[in-house]
């Protein structure tokens, strides 16, 4: 006996009528062609989905204002030059703090320096009625001799560039000491009339 194949339409057929009754049998509803949804039955937040966002941040560089600072030439004269600092803090503070910093590379290349040590740390800087009261750490009370009253000179010179500055205090970690001027007196409140010896030549610009 030899088996009949069976055609592949009937096949086919068959597999459909299966498929739909199985789907009636489910009690999903068949269209007998496609048809569009009614708002009503459309799954919440599908017809307005919301659009994914990215947002960056970025830190503003922040806004620098010129000040001036008092280095030493070669010529034993201070020469100003200047520091940008931001705009936020261009107080007295953070004056003395680029001051104590020293020259940059291109500056001691060109022969300035600093006779205030590296290791100085500005403690506090503070203006009242006219008079800069500064505080450094000890490293700065160990000079001694010319070197001592050129680094007196370039803060005194440095502070008195500060609006409304006419004289300046020095205090050694919180406790006031006097300081020697260009003439070897010591004072308790030093200006820059007491350092004409030391003033910047007529030449000296800020640059």
């Amino acid at each position: 006996m030899t088996r009949r194949s069976v055609p592949v339409r009937i096949v086919g057929a068959a597999a459909t009528i299966a498929a739909a009754f199985l789907l009636g049998s489910c009690g999903v509803p068949i269209d007998a062609q496609p048809a569009a949804l009614s708002r009503s039955g459309v799954p919440f937040n599908l017809l307005d989905p919301s659009t994914p966002t990215s947002t960056s941040t970025s830190t503003p560089s922040p806004i620098e204002v010129p000040v001036t600072i008092f280095l030493m030439g070669a010529d034993g004269h201070v020469v100003p030059r200047q520091r940008d600092v931001p705009v936020s803090a261009p107080d007295l503070f953070t004056v003395m703090g680029a001051l104590v910093l020293g020259p940059t590379d291109a500056e001691a290349a060109s022969g300035l320096l600093s006779a205030i040590p590296a290791q100085t740390t500005v403690l506090g800087a503070t203006i009242s009625g006219g008079v800069a009261t500064v505080n450094l750490g000890t490293t700065f009370g160990q000079l001694v001799g010319p070197p001592q009253i050129q680094a007196v000179a370039q803060v005194v010179f440095t502070a008195s560039a500060v609006p409304g500055v006419t004289g300046v205090m020095f205090q050694l970690d919180g406790q006031p000491v006097e300081v020697p001027v260009a003439s070897g007196a010591q004072v308790p409140v030093a200006n820059t009339s007491q350092f004409t010896s030391l003033a910047p030549t007529t030449n000296s610009t800020p640059a």
